[in-house]
């Protein structure tokens, strides 16, 4: 995503344009990793040495207050520039986040009557990925 398009998205959402804000948000744009707010803010240093924690915490908040960005909660929140229909595969040893793109779960629905209004769902496979079971790494699921 380029500079001119990210400045007319934050415009469409109200949200000020700053330099940190665009360079946080082209980060996530352009990874697939779902990085955490540490990770984050570890590679827009190398832009903007004077960042804060604060700076990126705040505005990852905007962001999701937005609905420009999601948040995955494991034992640390992750990021998710990614919009699109999709769902995660968590692998429970290294804590890795893959993306699946599986339309059969986006068209998931309740099987009882509710009058609940539902707007969107987000579906999230535990397990291990390919080379924690390769390297048998030892699983360290927490108890949900």
């Amino acid at each position: 995503m380029n500079t001119d398009a990210i400045h007319k998205l934050f415009r469409k959402k109200h949200l000020k344009v700053t330099p940190q804000r665009c360079a946080i948000y082209d980060m996530l744009a352009q990874t697939t990793s779902h990085p955490t707010a540490d990770e984050i803010l570890a590679k827009v240093k190398s832009t903007f040495p004077m960042i804060s924690p604060n700076t990126v915490y705040y505005t990852l908040n905007v962001f999701e207050s937005a609905g420009l960005v999601v948040s995955l909660n494991e034992a640390h929140t992750r990021y998710d520039g990614n919009l699109s229909p999709h769902h995660h595969l968590i692998c429970v040893s290294c804590r890795n986040i893959e993306d699946v793109y599986d339309d059969h779960l986006n068209q998931l629905q309740l099987s009882m009557a509710t009058d609940f209004e539902i707007h969107s769902h987000r579906v999230e496979f535990y397990g291990q990925c390919r080379t924690c079971q390769q390297r048998r790494v030892p699983i360290h699921e927490k108890k949900r």
